[in-house]
C-alpha cells in the first residue's frame, strides 16, 4: 500500500470510528433538515465543512497555530449542539435561510473540528518528508467518510419520512434533539470544566 492509500484509508477510519463520533453527529445534525433531493446541497455543505477542517488541520499540524486541546475538545460538542438547535428552531426545515445557517455551520464549526484533528494526524505523519500528500489524502478519506454517513442518513430519512410518511418537521425535531442531547452529554463529559 502506498502512501497515499494509506493516509485515504486513515482518513476514512478517523471519520467512521464509532469511539470518536463527534463528527459523525456534526455531520448528522448539518444534514437532518435536508432529503434525498437535496443531495447535491448535501454534497456542498459536506465539502464546506471538509474545506473548513482541512484550513486548520494543515495550519496546527504544521504547527502554524497552537490552541489548547482541552477548548477544542469543549467548542467541538458546542458546535454540535448550536447546529442541532438551529434545526429545532426552524419554522420550516426547508426554508432558503436555514440552508445558509448550515453552509456557514459546515465552514466555520469545520475550522473548529479540524484542529481536533491536528494532534491525531500530527502523531500519524511524525516523519513524513512531506505532508502535503499524506494531508490531502487524509482530507480526501475525511470527506468519502462523511459521504457515506450521509449517503446512510438519506437512506433512513428516504424510508422513514418517503415510504413510511413520518412528518418531515417531526424527523428533523427528533433527529436534532437526539443529537443535542449526546452534545451536552459530550459537552459535560470535557475536561474543560
Amino acid at each position: 500500500m502506498n502512501q497515499f492509500q494509506l493516509y485515504f484509508q486513515l482518513g476514512i477510519q478517523h471519520i467512521l470510528d464509532l469511539d470518536g463520533f463527534d463528527h459523525i453527529l456534526f455531520v448528522i445534525a448539518l444534514c437532518a433538515i435536508y432529503l434525498g433531493r437535496d443531495w447535491k446541497k448535501i454534497i456542498i455543505l459536506v465539502t464546506a465543512f471538509t474545506l473548513g477542517h482541512s484550513i486548520t488541520l494543515a495550519l496546527a499540524t504544521l504547527n502554524v497555530i497552537k490552541v489548547n486541546a482541552d477548548l477544542i475538545e469543549f467548542l467541538i460538542p458546542v458546535t454540535i449542539a448550536i447546529t442541532a438547535i438551529s434545526n429545532i428552531l426552524k419554522p420550516k426545515p426547508s426554508n432558503g435561510r436555514g440552508v445558509q445557517i448550515n453552509y456557514f455551520f459546515a465552514l466555520f464549526f469545520g475550522l473548529i473540528h479540524g484542529l481536533g484533528f491536528s494532534n491525531y494526524l500530527r502523531s500519524l505523519l511524525g516523519k513524513e518528508a512531506s505532508i502535503f500528500q499524506p494531508l490531502l489524502a487524509f482530507n480526501l478519506g475525511l470527506e468519502v467518510g462523511q459521504l457515506v454517513i450521509v449517503g446512510i442518513f438519506l437512506v433512513a430519512a428516504m424510508l422513514l419520512v418517503g415510504v413510511i410518511g413520518i412528518n418531515r418537521k417531526d424527523w428533523t425535531l427528533v433527529i436534532s434533539s437526539v443529537v443535542l442531547g449526546m452534545a451536552i452529554m459530550m459537552i459535560l463529559d470535557t475536561k474543560f470544566w
